[in-house]
């Protein structure tokens, strides 16, 4: 059951950290044209959108920043214990 409650808790690290990934790209105004800087570009982009975009229904930007991130990271933190806890023991 140990292992179950690791890799549980290694795909919220992940997801966590392609949230941050993501809120540090938007930072940058310029997109990749082509090639592989393209497709991590992409696949950052679209496996958050769904996850951030339940979270902007509820939080509007502020002016020109949107903590819809905000909120979603501190989300998944406490799923995070949630889950650990129940499968940790």
């Amino acid at each position: 059951m140990d292992t179950i409650a690791s890799y549980v808790d290694a795909l919220f690290l992940v997801f966590i950290v392609l949230i941050f990934v993501r809120i540090l790209l938007s930072w940058f105004p310029s997109v990749p044209q082509g090639g592989a800087l393209r497709s991590v570009y992409d696949f950052i982009i679209q496996s958050t959108e769904w996850y951030l975009s339940l979270f902007r229904r509820f939080i509007p930007p502020i002016g020109m920043f949107d903590i819809s991130p905000i909120a979603a990271i501190f989300v998944l933190f406490i799923l995070r214990s949630v889950f650990s806890n129940i499968l940790g023991g």
